[in-house]
């Protein structure tokens, strides 16, 4: 596997299963991991080791795969999960710890110093034990600054390899994710990783921010699936990455409509119609004058060619259709339309649109043309 510009850690067996109501079985965290992989997804976070002998035995099958991808399990800065996480092997762990001040007082019941030594304890124990370690900042977006580079400085001293940047909440804007990542950057060696949530619908645009800004790993899950309102869509941050910024991922984008659908499946979560990159309406046309620029060329109305996507457009008739739209559709099942015909038959199209709030099928187009036309046949 090259190495990519941006190390994608897709998260969707760890936070992507903590979707409320959220479950995959065995075989189906399998097939994630294999589907991912296949992809080119360079890192995977498969699970939390301290939920339990089951969970372990989860990351162990995965881990026994033998995937190209690096495998990480999570957990938090304290003994039990350090020691559930060095029994699952993988060998890489990102160990949590709130570095904001609400948190530190109000979940910990302790201070930023008892931080600071925790940090440095369980950093340099988990290497003891064999595992290289990404020191995970929950509510890294609340933190006093000042303290954050403390938290930093203290991580890589104490040997990590990482540090993980959480907006546990949610609560940034791209503005100021670039600005606290660009500070983190220069003060540190350490790669930095952008942990996104959605609650203000921006962990997409927070993650880009994050890349731009220095971060050279993102976690993302498939969908966007995540505590609350989600993370980052893994089709939606890699997509935007390669044809908003060229920079590489190592992911082949052709596989996202098969990963996504499988993902769904597994959480029981449908994809809605106008998901961007992976929704069944994003590259499906109605309005007359977009199928008419279409059908003339495509980069009339085309920022992003659906076949890099694994997707390709689609036309569809309705009641904002065109005369165009009316003979193209005609045309591919056959009957060729003068521009009079197409006028009558788009008036009987968009009755229809608005009386059964559906597009018309091939059957419903060779019933409509044969109404209008009656002493004509079409041919089957």
């Amino acid at each position: 596997m090259t190495q990519p510009s941006v190390v994608v850690n897709d998260t969707t067996l760890r936070d992507g299963e903590q979707t409320a109501g959220v479950t995959f079985s065995a075989e189906e965290r399998i097939a994630i991991a294999r589907a991912l992989a296949a992809a080119g997804v360079a890192e995977m976070e498969v699970g939390i080791p301290v939920m339990g002998p089951e969970e372990c035995e989860n990351i162990l099958a995965i881990a026994s795969l033998g995937l190209p991808s690096r495998l990480m399990v999570w957990g938090r800065m304290c003994e039990p999960d350090l020691t559930a996480a060095a029994s699952c092997g993988v060998h890489f762990v990102n160990l949590s710890i709130p570095v904001s001040d609400i948190q530190i007082r109000h979940k910990l019941g302790r201070d930023r110093e008892w931080v600071l030594d925790t940090i440095s304890h369980f950093v340099k124990h988990a290497q003891d034990m064999g595992m290289d370690v990404s020191v995970g900042g929950e509510d890294a977006s609340r933190a006093d600054p000042d303290f954050l580079l403390r938290v930093v400085d203290t991580a890589q001293a104490a040997g990590a390899q990482r540090f993980r940047f959480a907006d546990t909440l949610g609560l940034l804007d791209p503005f100021i994710t670039y600005n606290r990542i660009r500070q983190l950057r220069e003060a540190t060696d350490l790669e930095l990783e952008m942990h996104a949530h959605n609650d203000l619908g921006m962990a997409t645009a927070n993650t880009l921010a994050a890349v731009l800004a220095g971060a050279g790993h993102i976690n993302t899950t498939v969908n966007g699936l995540g505590e609350r309102a989600g993370n980052a869509a893994l089709e939606e941050t890699v997509t935007a990455m390669h044809h908003l910024y060229n920079i590489g991922t190592g992911i082949d984008s052709c596989h996202f409509p098969e990963i996504s659908r499988l993902v769904s499946i597994a959480s029981g979560r449908p994809i809605p119609v106008n998901k961007s990159i992976v929704g069944d309406a994003v590259f499906t046309h109605e309005s007359g004058i977009h199928v008419d620029g279409l059908l003339k060329n495509p980069l009339n109305y085309q920022g992003l060619a659906p076949e890099t996507v694994g997707r390709s457009h689609k036309l569809v008739l309705g009641k904002h259709s065109g005369t165009s739209a009316v003979m193209h559709a005609y045309a591919t099942i056959g009957i060729t339309l003068t521009e009079f015909e197409a006028k009558d038959l788009l008036a009987r199209i968009r009755e229809h649109a608005v009386v059964t709030k559906r597009i018309p099928s091939a059957a419903d187009l060779e019933r409509f043309y044969l109404e209008a036309m009656p002493c004509a046949s079409v041919q089957s």
